[in-house]
């Protein structure tokens, strides 16, 4: 399970209802942010989310509008007397951006809280008992942009009649087979795939930040559960949407459809564009769409 809270959720201008662009997710006990735009230490604050346990942050891209809330945030966790190390996951370049930014407020390696900085490249980065997260490399103008995929594993479930059937008391020997090995009971062999089910539970989010196509992201995306992206401009814009590296609504609708998407959540809002002309652009194309608000709240 998947709990997302959208802190950020407008372009590169933020406006009286959208802050600059950050997304938390919490799985399995861990909290992480996604992007942290300027002002997302008070979005955690009114979002009711706090900072307890958040210790990672995995940033799509090094543009100002994603990165400059890092600052505050720091400068509060100082204040918390935090101890946890902060975790931030990055492109190198973007990594870079940071570094030098942090550098410039408190002096080359002196960031208020203890940090450590984690380089992405293509593929597992993390690997959990209960999640995973891999990345992606993702085309937005002259960044080294990545976007996310978190999964949970899928569960093989005991079915009792099953069990019942085979003569399997309560026990150890039901603690083996929920493991995937075989056990002894009587005479006879009972092998796992006698007594489990179908694998289910499994859930896949995909969270892409700035991007100016779609082209070769579909591996990562197929089957999401969920996928949030951006849509910064409509259809009739498509042009100027091209010149500063960004989707249309329809095309994000599109990816989705094409790629078999459960839902669709829209994000980096443009000012210029009321809310029911996007949605409307991109649920004539993919009905299951979405335009997120600040505060918004999805599990998955």
């Amino acid at each position: 399970m998947f709990a997302l809270t959208f802190l950020g959720t407008s372009a590169s201008v933020p406006s009286a209802k959208r802050n600059h662009p950050a997304l938390l997710v919490e799985v399995a006990g861990q909290r992480m942010l996604v992007d942290c735009g300027e002002g997302t230490q008070r979005q955690l604050l009114r979002s009711g989310a706090g900072f307890r346990r958040l210790d990672r942050i995995l940033l799509t891209h090094g543009h100002l509008d994603h990165v400059l809330g890092i600052p505050g945030l720091f400068s509060t966790l100082r204040l918390r007397q935090s101890s946890d190390v902060m975790t931030i996951h990055g492109g190198a370049e973007t990594l870079d951006i940071v570094i030098r930014m942090l550098a410039g407020i408190w002096g080359e390696g002196r960031a208020p809280v203890p940090v450590e900085f984690a380089a992405l490249t293509e593929g597992r980065f993390i690997e959990a008992s209960d999640f995973t997260i891999d990345c992606f490399p993702v085309r937005h103008r002259d960044t080294d942009s990545f976007g996310f995929v978190f999964q949970s594993p899928a569960r093989r479930h005991l079915l009792s009649d099953r069990l019942a059937a085979l003569g399997v008391p309560d026990g150890p020997l039901r603690g083996e087979l929920a493991a995937g090995r075989p056990v002894m009971t009587g005479d006879r062999t009972i092998d796992p795939e006698d007594v489990l089910g179908p694998p289910s539970g499994g859930k896949k989010l995909v969270v892409i930040g700035d991007t100016e196509t779609t082209d070769g992201l579909s591996k990562s995306v197929a089957d999401a559960d969920m996928l949030v992206i951006e849509a910064t401009f409509l259809d009739r814009d498509a042009s100027t949407a091209r010149d500063y590296g960004h989707l249309t609504a329809a095309e994000a609708a599109a990816f989705a459809a094409s790629n078999n998407v459960k839902q669709l959540v829209l994000v980096h809002m443009s000012g210029r564009y009321e809310d029911e002309e996007i949605l409307a652009e991109a649920a004539r194309i993919f009905p299951n769409s979405k335009i997120a608000a600040d505060f918004d709240h999805i599990v998955i």
